[in-house]
């Protein structure tokens, strides 16, 4: 199968002061085309450094993608790099500088001398068109392998791509097709789920399965590899289908969805409305649910009610139960919720109370201690949980999991 390489030439990439957005882009666009990428290189605006990368890149891979250094200052030097790796000599295309020369008259510019440089491209090599900058990329076939130098800069860089690279890219896919499905996950820990699926994830396995975890969602990977894009997409429905047999309820959406579109879905199927207490989080539950469009058609009401006073006048719950049980416990998330529910006159409703940290635990409340609960007609659950996070996280935490209980709530 043909792979792609990808390099990302920068000081300012490896130092760490600009996030490489350009390699996530080109990875997502190549194996929408059937071509996945063998590795990701970062390299500094160093010549020699270059030519290593790209040495490395086109050992493992039969098209090299680079980015980056193709400007006209002196630490843009991925032309030079490109032209001692080809083994070929920069030439001056004159018809480059005219279009450069051109660009600068239509802004109501004199072009800077330095962007004389820019006009240059290995021997052997083509340009590629640059509609929105000065900087034209350079295209170059060498032992049967595409190698391509493109600008830094996103939009002209996804620009060039779609016009010119897109298509060449293409010819490598031929015969070869991915189908790539990604199952959303929630309720148990990355290594509970592995274990779960036991083989289904080893190594090697067509199609391959992949995991990844951010603020305890867990995103499985269905990748499957076939001749056809018909045949993949079989591979990848069987296996899509297995784990959610074997997974069950911990499978929540699909692709990029979200705990709360998913929530907000079911509450506008069941014609169902949903109100919101909050302690320790702070007001992150009520903005995850509202940052689903059209979520007021369901989300009414949401309270925080961060000091104990406003527990009291807010939700009405007696002083004299967050003194014997403590704000952060089970009966206080309790009356919240369902103070909460009483007075928004929703189907829903959730109170949570914790301790995000670092500060406020003590011996018999630690930090990351939280308590959750659902109210609704058909009874209250609440739950006791222990995130071992810092504070965005354990908040975080504790704003998702509030919503996956009440997605479970909601299906019952």
């Amino acid at each position: 199968m043909n792979k792609a390489s990808i390099v990302s030439i920068g000081d300012e990439i490896i130092s760490g002061q600009t996030a490489d957005t350009n390699a996530s882009y080109l990875s997502r666009e190549l194996l929408s085309l059937g071509i996945p990428v063998a590795g990701f290189y970062a390299v500094g605006d160093d010549i020699d450094s270059i030519v290593q990368s790209l040495n490395r890149a086109s050992s493992d891979a039969d098209i090299i993608l680079a980015t980056g250094g193709l400007g006209p200052t002196d630490d843009d030097v991925t032309r030079q790099a490109f032209a001692q790796f080809l083994g070929a000599e920069l030439q001056f295309h004159n018809e480059l500088l005219e279009k450069i020369q051109i660009l600068f008259a239509t802004r109501g510019r004199k072009m800077p001398e330095n962007c004389r440089r820019q006009a240059y491209i290995p021997a052997g090599a083509e340009p590629i068109a640059n509609k929105l900058g000065t900087a034209p990329g350079i295209v170059a076939k060498a032992k049967g392998k595409l190698l391509i130098a493109l600008p830094g800069v996103p939009g002209e860089m996804k620009q060039m791509f779609q016009d010119s690279v897109l298509a060449q890219a293409g010819e490598f896919a031929r015969d070869q097709a991915i189908e790539v499905r990604k199952l959303k996950c929630f309720g148990k820990a990355e290594s509970e789920i592995a274990a779960l699926l036991g083989d289904l994830m080893q190594r090697g396995r067509n199609p391959l399965i992949n995991c990844t975890v951010e603020h305890g969602v867990i995103t499985l990977y269905v990748i499957a590899t076939a001749k056809d894009k018909r045949q993949a997409q079989k591979l990848a429905e069987k296996a899509e289908e297995l784990l959610r047999s074997t997974l069950g309820e911990l499978v929540y959406g699909t692709e990029e969805q979200t705990l709360a579109d998913v929530v907000g879905e079911k509450l506008v199927q069941q014609n169902k409305t949903i109100a919101v207490a909050e302690s320790c989080t702070g007001g992150c539950l009520a903005k995850l649910l509202t940052d689903t469009p059209g979520a007021s058609r369901y989300f009414t009401y949401g309270w925080v009610t961060y000091s104990n006073a406003a527990k009291t006048t807010e939700l009405g719950i007696p002083a004299e139960m967050i003194e014997k049980h403590g704000a952060v416990s089970s009966q206080v998330a309790q009356a919240m919720a369902r103070n909460a529910r009483k007075k928004a006159h929703t189907d829903f409703a959730i109170g949570i109370t914790g301790i995000a940290g670092p500060t406020g635990a003590s011996e018999q409340k630690p930090v990351g201690l939280v308590y959750v609960s659902v109210d609704s007609v058909s009874g209250c659950d609440t739950q006791r949980f222990v995130f071992s996070h810092d504070r965005d996280s354990n908040r975080r935490r504790a704003a998702q999991t509030a919503l996956n209980m009440l997605r479970l709530k909601i299906c019952i």
